[in-house]
């Protein structure tokens, strides 16, 4: 298989933890893109679905699934969305999309966060994928020189702003070896809205996509 088939059996695959008659999490990028098809062919079995970026939505509407506003929403049993890198312990990284603190929050308020990722993305160190953080305009500056401090190499995202306006600073350089330590560091900066680092609140499984076919990381 190649990698757009290994992300399309990830997404069929997790069509199962799906619940009829309920709310679905719906995440950002190319392999949330392909659950969002699989998903349409249930959509009058499901309540609707929370959007994690205005991108999500606008493909969800496409499909004539129902987009509901998470402030709306009393219980969501599961959220599905893909990641840029991800660890055996279940800690991730993500945001290459620009969705990140959206994200957060619907896994956050989820009963249950499914990751659905190609082989490619399983890492032993997480690191190698800039790491995005959301930052506050006025900020930037002062976010990047601590970023220094810290050992990364931070760039701005040029010509990108967040559905929420704010801009992203993608940082390299870093070996993270202690995720959950550094999400609780960068986002106690002043001017940090959130960091793609979701280890404070991890996957409760993986489903990653191989050549010999999905398996299942809990």
């Amino acid at each position: 298989m190649n990698q757009d088939e290994m992300k399309q059996a990830v997404a069929r695959e997790a069509i199962r933890y799906v619940e009829e008659g309920t709310v679905v999490g719906v995440g950002t990028g190319s392999t949330a893109n392909f659950f969002i098809d699989e998903l349409a062919k249930m959509k009058f079995d499901i309540k609707g679905a929370v959007a994690s970026s205005e991108a999500t939505a606008a493909r969800l509407q496409k499909h004539g699934i129902p987009v509901l506003d998470l402030n709306a929403v009393d219980e969501m049993p599961v959220y599905i969305d893909g990641a840029d890198e991800a660890n055996r312990h279940l800690h991730l990284v993500k945001g290459g999309g620009g969705a990140l603190t959206r994200e957060k929050i619907v896994a956050q308020v989820a009963r249950r966060f499914i990751c659905i990722a190609d082989a490619s993305k399983l890492v032993e160190t997480l690191g190698t994928f800039p790491l995005p953080i959301e930052v506050i305009p006025m900020a930037r500056s002062y976010v990047a020189r601590e970023l220094v401090r810290l050992g990364g190499r931070p760039e701005l995202r040029q010509g990108f702003t967040t559905d929420n306006g704010n801009v992203i600073l993608d940082v390299h350089g870093l070996a993270i070896t202690e995720p959950a330590k550094l999400e609780a560091t960068l986002n106690n900066l002043p001017g940090v809205v959130t960091n793609g680092l979701f280890a404070l609140r991890p996957a409760d499984a993986l489903l990653l996509g191989t050549p010999e076919g999905v398996k299942v990381i809990e």
